[in-house]
């Protein structure tokens, strides 16, 4: 199946470099780009697209209001948020929004194709280190509990709990297989189930909840 994205960023330049690298893969195909967030829903409304590759800071509609008004609109599209990360403080509120993941701007050409078809796939493109470095920089930033506990995680067995855990540090489902003695199957299942009892769309926002409710801690 052909992976139909939507290019935006306000530099043509980048949106050129982008197109030729996405362009040379014989499963993705851009169907549009959009140099703004009031454009490229415009171009949603035109095409059908698989995966948005977004920029943040654009004028007119930047990419975090542009992410939730995508997921807001019940779009089948998955957002893939493109940073500096060292400079862009949104990222964190872009994750919160509805992107499924994002990646480094600096990124090797093979990461990125295997993020947007990881995305278009349903899964999240963080990987582990870059989990940490965006957790390092914008936990800080969550609410704290205060001490009171949170009802979401009610929900869960004790064996959810430790699967979360070790997500929300960052862990690939081997390691997690490793440190919680149990089949990746089963690692698999477990997160599946934590998907459903946490209306989690993907592996971030479960990264997310972790911290948001205290389960672990910076």
């Amino acid at each position: 199946m052909t992976i139909r994205v939507l290019l935006v960023d306000d530099q043509a330049l980048v949106r050129s470099g982008f197109r030729m690298l996405l362009d040379s893969s014989d499963d993705i195909d851009v169907v549009a780009e959009a140099e703004n967030g009031a454009e490229a829903l415009e171009r949603m409304a035109e095409v059908r697209v698989d995966v948005v590759l977004m920029d943040i800071r654009m004028p007119v509609m930047d990419g975090v209001e542009t992410t939730k008004r995508i997921v807001a609109s019940g779009a089948p599209a998955k957002v893939l948020v493109l940073t500096t990360f060292d400079a862009d403080e949104y990222v964190f509120a872009a994750l919160r929004a509805g992107a499924s993941g994002f990646l480094l701007k600096d990124s090797r050409p093979d990461e990125l194709l295997q993020a947007i078809r990881s995305v278009a796939n349903g899964d999240s493109v963080v990987a582990p280190s870059a989990t940490r470095r965006l957790l390092d920089r914008f936990v800080p930033m969550l609410p704290t509990g205060q001490g009171r506990t949170d009802s979401r995680l009610d929900v869960l067995t004790d064996r959810e709990r430790e699967v979360l855990v070790e997500i929300a540090k960052g862990a690939t489902n081997a390691e997690i297989s490793t440190t919680l003695y149990m089949a990746e199957g089963t690692v698999k299942t477990h997160i599946g189930r934590l998907f459903t009892k946490l209306h989690a769309r993907d592996r971030v926002q479960l990264v997310l909840i972790a911290y948001e409710t205290d389960l672990i801690k910076p």
